[in-house]
């Protein structure tokens, strides 16, 4: 079974592209923050890529903004390209589903490029399983 789920903030917007048959995808940085750490430090962080295509790249366009924390599930896939006759290898999370991770009255955040406010809708804060 490949499962993985992440709670985290983006680091930047998502990145919208097109595919080749005009299919929409996204793709960002999630940081997760880590649970542990050694002794006399913080915590840590990891930072994520992810790939999200269809409704949840529809979704990651509208709300995927530096900073929003989200609840990613998805599936790890690893792959590989060519860049300057070295082989470079690839880890991404494929989201499969993405949620916020906050409420509406806890989540007003800038948007760092327009200036304007975006506040979670109401409706995503209700289908949460706990509060």
């Amino acid at each position: 079974m490949n499962k993985v789920i992440l709670v985290g903030r983006l680091t930047k917007d998502a990145e919208i592209r097109n595919a080749n048959s005009d299919k929409k995808y996204a793709r960002c940085n999630i940081a997760v923050n880590r649970s542990f750490a050694k002794e006399g430090e913080k915590a840590g962080a990891d930072f994520i890529n992810i790939a999200a295509f269809k409704h949840n790249a529809d979704f990651l366009e509208k709300y995927g903004k530096s900073g929003i924390k989200l609840i990613i599930s998805g599936r790890i896939q690893t792959g590989s390209y060519e860049k300057n006759g070295a082989r470079i290898f690839t880890t991404d999370v494929i989201v499969e589903q993405v949620e916020f991770a906050e409420s509406k009255n806890s989540t007003e955040y800038a948007n760092s490029s327009s200036g304007e406010s975006l506040s979670v809708p109401e409706r995503i804060d209700e289908e949460m399983p706990f509060r």
